[in-house]
């Protein structure tokens, strides 16, 4: 017995155009978790913030992010996912300006946590949408690959456009700018986007929205605790709390009557087989991004933003992976392109675990540039796969799950490879470190190459270089190490990824009701509605 998804109606030019109104969201909301990297110490400066303080600024973005993905894309559900955008461009907007103009730390964590609230409204509705306006497989392939690119493009963004801003203008403006691109998502969305909601009946499981919140937050925060500050006894047990409330929340999937979840959507191959392809995805590609930073600021000296600037270069050939994935996936079963986008992914971490401190830096730029072109055509794949594996009436609660497994693979990323390297880093200059230190300065040292770069400052000049150079060698060693165990990891989900995906790049969607477009008849058009499937 064979699937196959007929192909839907073509999309149009109004489509397309529409495809660009949705990239803007998502554009702002990707570029809001990196854009405060320069923009923090201005911040410190002008509102006195601590050092928990300073921490809270970062994370609450995502903690609420991550914690609110799954309740937003059941709510988008089920009262139309162009609604439910347009309320989070208002609240995004709106805390954009609060936060621009925050007289107190206090004000500024509030702000972020709005921000976080208003980019989980949008992150799913974008991805949802696109399944509504784009029914032709084809079509819908590459305006994924779009939004991928869109996604990856705004991450890297963020720290150069921080950088930019703060040379012109107070710290303020990195949260100003994004209020003109709301407010043109608010004139154009109406117009151009179509509402898409489901028939969904009973009323909306708060209980199960609470449950959501309650096993992501603790999990989440847990991960990035043992990363920052190694294993402790409160991170291990939030972890633990939230994983006995994911299965509380997975248990009330199973018997209310009208699930935020369908449990069902899970049995189908395509979709958890995606959803883990891009967990994984994500640990390589931030736990990446967290050394190569790193070299470039403190190893070969650069300046944050020409670290920025430099870091952009890869993006230029990941530009082209996501649509040469799609293609690709049209004429050969999409597991066996999955495969080859990891183990082009694992060749750049091999490259890395090649990279020396006296490299140049195209070896550095090259295995990063690898790296994202695999991970981006990967990810470009997997959601596809998690969005045609699906009905559109759950298009999305699955387009949530997806990114809140991507903030798990991001956070498992920090804290995985991190701590790899970090263990890396201190076996090794214990090993080389200079004497003449005091007990004070190693243990300093050991922290880590920016502990040392502190350190060093206060030493004598030649005990400041030896213990620069020997720092990052250890660094340079640690990174290696870090990339050989992301090569291994990559190689080793290449192969279990064809395995499990074969045969799945037409999935049957495996729930779902017939859209409820009544009295919308003006908004929504023949390409709007879900597009024929059968199985032979």
């Amino acid at each position: 017995m064979s699937t196959a998804e007929l192909a839907g109606p073509k999309a149009g030019r109004k489509e397309w155009i529409a495809l660009g109104v949705l990239a803007l969201p998502l554009l702002l909301v990707s570029m809001d978790v990196s854009v405060l990297y320069f923009a923090v110490p201005f911040i410190s400066a002008d509102l006195g913030v601590s050092a928990t303080e300073q921490l809270w600024i970062f994370d609450i973005y995502g903690f609420v992010l991550a914690g609110l993905l799954i309740t937003m894309g059941s709510l988008g559900d089920r009262i139309g996912r162009r609604r439910l955008l347009i309320f989070g461009a208002i609240a995004f907007g709106l805390a954009s300006v609060a936060a621009a103009y925050s007289q107190t730390p206090e004000q500024l964590i509030a702000a972020r946590a709005v921000l976080g609230i208003g980019g989980a409204t949008l992150m799913p509705s974008t991805l949802a949408l696109i399944r509504n306006m784009f029914h032709d497989p084809v079509q819908r392939g590459k305006a994924i690959a779009f939004w991928s690119a869109v996604m990856m493009g705004g991450i890297s963004l963020g720290p150069v456009l921080s950088g930019v801003l703060l040379e012109q203008f107070w710290w303020g403006s990195v949260f100003l700018i994004n209020t003109p691109a709301m407010l043109l998502l608010l004139v154009l969305a109406p117009v151009l986007l179509p509402e898409f909601k489901a028939t969904v009946r009973g009323r909306f499981d708060l209980l199960s929205s609470f449950l959501s919140l309650g096993a992501v937050l603790p999990v989440i925060w847990g991960i990035k605790e043992l990363a920052a500050h190694g294993v402790a006894m409160l991170p291990i047990v939030s972890i633990v709390l939230g994983l006995l409330v994911g299965l509380a929340f997975i248990q009330r999937q199973r018997t209310a009557e009208h699930p935020m979840i369908e449990l069902p959507m899970f049995r189908n191959r395509a979709f958890s087989g995606a959803l883990a392809a891009n967990t994984i995805g994500m640990v390589a590609l931030v736990g990446n991004a967290v050394f190569m930073t790193q070299y470039l600021q403190l190893v070969l000296g650069m300046s944050p933003l020409k670290a920025a600037l430099w870091s952009l270069v890869p993006s230029v050939v990941v530009g082209g992976a996501a649509p040469l994935g799609t293609a690709l996936a049209r004429k050969v079963d999409r597991a066996y392109v999955l495969g080859g986008g990891f183990v082009v992914a694992a060749a750049g971490f091999g490259v890395l675990t090649q990279m020396q401190v006296e490299s140049s830096l195209v070896v550095l730029l090259g295995g990063a540039g690898l790296l994202a072109a695999g991970l981006v055509m990967v990810m470009a794949l997997v959601t596809e796969a998690v969005v045609g594996s699906v009905a559109p009436e759950r298009a999305g609660s699955a387009s949530a799950l997806m990114e809140t497994c991507s903030e798990f693979g991001g956070a498992l990323g920090i804290a995985v490879l991190g701590s790899i390297g970090t263990a890396a880093y201190r076996s090794d200059l214990d090993t080389h470190l200079p004497s003449g230190l005091t007990a004070g300065a190693a243990a300093a040292a050991r922290e880590g190459l920016a502990g040392a770069t502190a350190t060093a400052a206060q030493l004598p000049a030649n005990l400041a270089d030896a213990l620069l150079t020997t720092a990052r060698h250890s660094f340079n060693h640690s990174m290696n190490v870090a990339a050989l165990v992301g090569t291994i990891l990559l190689a080793a989900t290449a192969v279990a990824v064809t395995l499990v995906l074969r045969g799945t790049s037409h999935p049957t969607p495996v729930v779902g009701e017939p859209a409820d477009h009544e009295g919308e008849e003006s908004e929504v058009t023949e390409a709007d509605k879900p597009a024929a499937v059968v199985v032979n």
